[in-house]
């Protein structure tokens, strides 16, 4: 079966002369249709620049990715934006969500964004949202607000979800809480989940394990014991 995600000879560098790095380095993987994906590495391994190549926020210096039917690399700039609105969603370890807007309204910037976005009800329901759909982000908790976030990027119905370090801001107990939810999304939804994080537990709730070090693949393995989100523990 062809990849979902496919992505071929990725590298991407910064700098110039002297100074140039290396970040990625001839990155090639697949990833199917409706997995959840965890890239795993230590810090400067290159993990938030892989999402931000494949969230087309950057563009790559070699290589090719495709979502889809959707080849990146050759986009222009226009349709790049095009596809993050139609094929993306995002959530980030902040949540960056606007202060001065309800969950409902944080949730619905994004709605309008979408040609064919989630029903709003079903949605707030699903992510425990709904008894604080009028509240400010002030007002709840921040397993709460990482909730809003996640909702933001669902509600435009998107076929791909990446994840930086969606727990990194969170304690134990809401962690796992938001490990559930995604675990739900998967399910429900049947997005494609990439989740890229320091914790090495959360890799056994994947369908495929990523590893990078150094801007190199080292690890690309699926998971033949995956455990349900609440079974986690570190």
């Amino acid at each position: 079966m062809e990849p979902f995600l496919e992505i071929e000879g990725l590298r991407k560098r910064y700098g110039e002369g002297e100074a140039e790095v290396e970040v990625l380095r001839g990155i090639t993987l697949g990833v199917q249709a409706g997995e959840v994906c965890v890239l795993l590495g230590p810090s400067g391994s290159g993990k938030s620049t892989f999402l931000n190549l494949v969230g087309g926020l950057e563009p790559a210096d070699g290589g090719t990715i495709r979502v889809g039917a959707t080849e990146l690399t050759s986009l222009a700039d226009r349709d790049l934006v095009e596809y993050r609105r139609r094929e993306l969603g995002f959530v980030f370890q902040f949540y960056n969500l606007v202060p001065d807007l309800t969950v409902t309204e944080n949730i619905e910037v994004c709605q309008y964004l979408s040609s064919d976005p989630l029903p709003m009800e079903p949605l707030l329901r699903s992510l425990g949202l709904w008894e604080h759909r009028r509240k400010f982000p002030h007002e709840i908790s921040g397993g709460q607000q990482q909730r809003c976030a996640i909702g933001r990027a669902l509600v435009k119905n998107p076929s791909l979800l990446l994840c930086d370090e969606p727990t990194g801001a969170l304690d134990y107990k809401t962690s796992k809480e938001i490990l559930e939810l995604m675990e739900q999304v998967n399910r429900d939804y049947g997005c494609t989940i990439v989740i890229v994080t320091h914790n090495d537990a959360i890799k056994q709730m994947a369908h495929r394990i990523l590893r990078l070090r150094d801007g190199e693949l080292v690890g690309d393995e699926l998971n033949d014991r995956i455990l349900p989100a609440r079974e986690l523990t570190w």
